[in-house]
């Protein structure tokens, strides 16, 4: 499958197959899907139980706990007749007491696993993928906006990027050997929002927050709600394609922590994450290389796929998404606004420059 070729936009699935129910994505996802009557069943896939206040959530969704590693889930594909298929379990990071081989049995031969399935069961007809803009890398010699058809600078040197690389390979292989699937690719800007302690999350809460001396990172990022209805977008009306989703609008990186209230303190990239762990604790030492790298460079997304083609309009920009987090998350500003006004009014008094005059 091109990128830029798009099929027409499918009907709504009869029978849908989520995976990582577990998780919030997957989650909240099949919470909405459950609530579609156009959809006579969803069945929530996991190797991990959802908690008791999801399963309660997902109303009348089906959960069954298998791995997608293993033969169950081709006999639960058959057997339902799924015709939809949303794979929304990717790991980010290792699980617990777990290695990064562990990581990549779960993200890549679990994916290669599930898309085998597919290719041979003769009900599916759609396969949804919940992908991430880190396939586009962090580094000096970005674009301002990456496009679907473009690649990293060089290859992302993160775990969870080359999976996410290695899984929509795959998944493109399915197009090739059955063109009568369609094909949806999401890569989801950084999520943000009041449910979701996600990297940039963990990073903007910590009292002070470590940057790179003299860069400026761009961030993009994307509310945890536009996130969750793009993916039920894609899932029940979208064409085939690759789309970019994400707010609208850049935030500098020393904006982002302003708007927070943090504290900015800025050192050389080669004690970034040695001081930086002495500032935050523990958070620094839970992000991977891609992580680090999105906080040195940031990353910019071009988005006119997603309106053109998905027909999906974000209902809150970068910046939007940020404060809303903020908000319900209840940060304390540790600089308040009105210490900032009267250093701001002092200086201009110092050089008789008058506040409505700038």
């Amino acid at each position: 499958m091109s990128d830029g070729d798009s099929a027409e936009r499918t009907a709504p699935p009869r029978v849908a197959l989520v995976t990582g129910a577990s998780r919030f994505l997957g989650g909240y996802l099949i919470t909405r899907l459950a609530q579609n009557p156009d959809i006579e069943r969803v069945i929530a896939v996991d190797a991990v139980s959802p908690s008791k206040d999801m399963l309660r959530r997902m109303g009348r969704a089906e959960f069954v706990r298998a791995d997608i590693r293993n033969p169950l889930i081709g006999k639960v594909i058959r057997n339902a007749e799924v015709d939809t298929v949303v794979h929304a379990s990717t790991l980010a990071r290792p699980p617990k007491a777990g290695s990064r081989a562990a990581m990549k049995d779960m993200n890549v031969i679990g994916a290669m696993q599930l898309f085998a399935v597919c290719q041979k069961a003769p009900t599916v007809r759609k396969v949804v993928l919940r992908s991430a803009s880190v396939v586009y890398g962090s580094t000096a010699q970005d674009p301002a906006k990456f496009t679907e058809e473009m690649s990293a600078r060089r290859r992302p040197g993160g775990a969870y990027a080359r999976d996410c690389i290695e899984i929509e390979g795959y998944l493109r292989g399915i197009r090739r050997r059955r063109p009568d699937i369609a094909v949806s690719i999401l890569r989801l800007a950084p999520l943000v929002g009041p449910r979701l302690n996600a990297t940039v999350a963990r990073y903007l809460t910590s009292p002070l927050v470590p940057t790179i001396l003299g860069r400026d990172a761009r961030l993009q990022v994307l509310h945890e709600e536009d996130a969750l209805a793009a993916l039920e977008r894609a899932t029940v009306s979208g064409p085939a394609g690759t789309f970019n989703v994400a707010g609208d609008g850049v935030v500098m990186l020393s904006q982002a922590i302003r708007r927070a209230g943090r504290v900015e303190v800025p050192m050389p990239f080669s004690l970034f994450r040695n001081v930086g762990r002495a500032l935050m604790g523990p958070v620094m030492r839970s992000y991977s290389n891609e992580q680090l790298e999105y906080f040195h460079f940031g990353c910019g997304l071009d988005t006119t796929r997603m309106r053109t083609e998905l027909s999906f309009e974000p209902r809150w920009t970068s910046m939007q998404a940020l404060d809303d987090f903020a908000r319900a998350a209840g940060v304390t500003a540790i600089i308040k606004n009105e210490w900032i006004d009267a250093a701001e009014n002092a200086l201009l008094a110092l050089t008789g420059t008058a506040k409505g005059e700038r």
